[in-house]
């Protein structure tokens, strides 16, 4: 059973008015005040509480597409030019300090963040066995909200003591990126610590989730032998490739062999809110990859036709790399091959590639009750494949550089990719870093890295259409966290 899909009505009653609008406007104390009082008397409440502090996690779903729509990796796709203005604008790097994905991204790690400190104050009010690797998920989940954060938008506002209230409005100013990796490493070496290393409940944090997490902050600080060292633990521990790539993407794939670190989705509600939709249990984003107006028999349900992977992206795939079908669907090439389905589509209206990103296109039978706010897939958020990679990565350009070892890293991924080792590097040095980071590519994409990468390997002005070096590595801090909390802006914005 997938963790999420055990939210109690307790857990949801606590933290419904917890989705502020504003992270600096909202005024928990009342809320908190009853949920103190009345709830933190027993294991279970803290269990229940916790549940809490995961569900912010399924309101990121824009954030994997913003990932690869800001690249060379996709467009932003839709049914005109005035749908989807948010990731629009993104794609065509006109994003403003108002735009809407960017401040949901925003809203809601910030309130993961504030439940995790909420917790963090009840700490030592209660004593109960389990105690500490509970927290352990709490702080975990706490570096990961602000990994987001600080990948996003630089300097971010940090606080860590205790819940935010309205009086600490303007409290907290953008505190500089390097204290908050300081803090994201404090949290995650923290949980390292007490977390075990699995756990029966599919999709809660383990030790190893929290070393590669470690691992990536690391590496993107370009603190290359420390994360060397973290990565290590992980592509050394139980994790194996599963040897089909296309099964990882799957269902029957969901938090297998390969599985990190995932974000559990879930199709169980009858219930939906056009209003605030990715805000449920379910994963919005695969409705959004899906394809336009599609009818037959074939596997796949309909979508909306956006995030649409480039040509350029399909054509990085060498010839008899299995990954490419996986990752991008022709959907004309699909058709005429398979003419059985009697398959129909209509093509997608704005910015249309005829190609669709296949690792996460809504298929029939995965959702339930309302259709396009409930299917279950889960985003695969850290894979033993990006663990290989990151440790890949970071032993090529460590102190004493280990390219052996580098090469060991990057050819299991090639391995498993081809099928056989005709294709394995043997460089070294800056060519086998830039063979790297092309594998990254190839094996993350779709999946919501790849500006991110390019960002933090110095390449995203060479390869990215319009991107302006000096503002477009970080995004705008939205306008409204400017007007009330007396926020610096991003230069450029």
């Amino acid at each position: 059973m997938k963790y999420i899909k055990l939210i109690v009505c307790v857990a949801v009653v606590i933290f419904t008015n917890a989705a502020c609008t504003k992270f600096v406007e909202y005024n928990p104390q009342e809320d908190y005040q009853i949920t103190a009082n009345d709830y933190l008397k027993t294991s279970d409440d803290y269990n229940k509480m916790v549940i809490g502090v995961y569900s912010p996690l399924q309101w990121l779903y824009g954030n994997p597409l913003i990932g690869d729509i800001a690249s060379d990796n996709s467009v932003s796709g839709g049914e005109n030019a005035t749908d989807v203005i948010g990731l629009q604008q993104i794609d065509d790097y006109l994003a403003n300090s108002n735009n809407s994905y960017l401040t949901e991204a925003w809203k809601s790690c910030y309130e993961g963040i504030n439940r995790a400190n909420y917790l963090h104050e009840n700490k030592t009010k209660l004593d109960f066995t389990g105690k500490e690797a509970l927290y352990g998920e709490v702080y975990f989940l706490r570096a990961y909200y602000y990994f987001e954060l600080v990948r996003m938008f630089g300097d971010v506002p940090l606080f860590v003591e205790k819940r935010l209230s309205a009086s600490d409005s303007k409290k907290f100013p953008r505190t500089a990126k390097a204290a908050v990796y300081s803090q994201i490493e404090l949290d995650l070496n923290n949980a390292i610590k007490v977390l075990p290393v699995s756990n029966v409940q599919k999709g809660r944090v383990t030790r190893f989730a929290a070393q590669a997490l470690l691992g990536k902050a690391l590496l993107y600080q370009g603190k290359f032998d420390a994360a060397a060292a973290a990565l290590e633990t992980v592509a050394n521990g139980p994790f194996t490739l599963v040897s089909n790539f296309g099964d990882v993407f799957l269902q029957s794939g969901e938090n297998g062999t390969e599985s990190v670190f995932e974000i559990q989705y879930s199709n169980i509600s009858p219930f939906y809110d056009w209003s605030n939709p990715g805000r449920g249990q379910g994963n919005l984003a695969v409705q959004v990859c899906g394809i336009r107006n599609l009818t037959g028999s074939s596997p796949y349900g309909q979508g909306w036709s956006i995030n649409l992977p480039t040509s350029n992206l399909a054509s990085a795939y060498a010839a008899g790399d299995k990954r490419k079908d996986v990752t991008v669907l022709d959907i004309e090439a699909y058709k005429k091959a398979n003419p059985q389905f009697n398959i129909t589509y209509l093509v997608a209206p704005y910015k249309n590639t005829g190609l669709y990103n296949q690792k996460y296109l809504p298929r029939k039978g995965e959702t339930s009750g309302q259709v396009e706010l409930n299917y279950l897939n889960n985003f695969r958020m850290i894979r033993y494949a990006d663990v290989l990679l990151m440790a890949a990565e970071a032993n090529n350009r460590a102190t004493a550089p280990n390219d052996a070892k580098a090469q060991g890293y990057l050819n299991k991924v090639r391995e498993r990719a081809f099928g056989n080792k005709l294709n394995n590097i043997t460089s070294t040095g800056a060519t086998l870093r830039q063979a790297i980071w092309d594998e990254r590519r190839l094996e993350l994409a779709m999946e919501g890295d790849r500006f991110f990468d390019l960002v933090r390997t110095g390449l995203a002005a060479s390869k990215i259409t319009n991107f302006k070096a000096n503002k477009n590595e970080v995004f705008p801090i939205p306008q409204q966290e400017v007007d009330i909390s007396g926020l610096t802006q991003n230069p450029g914005y």
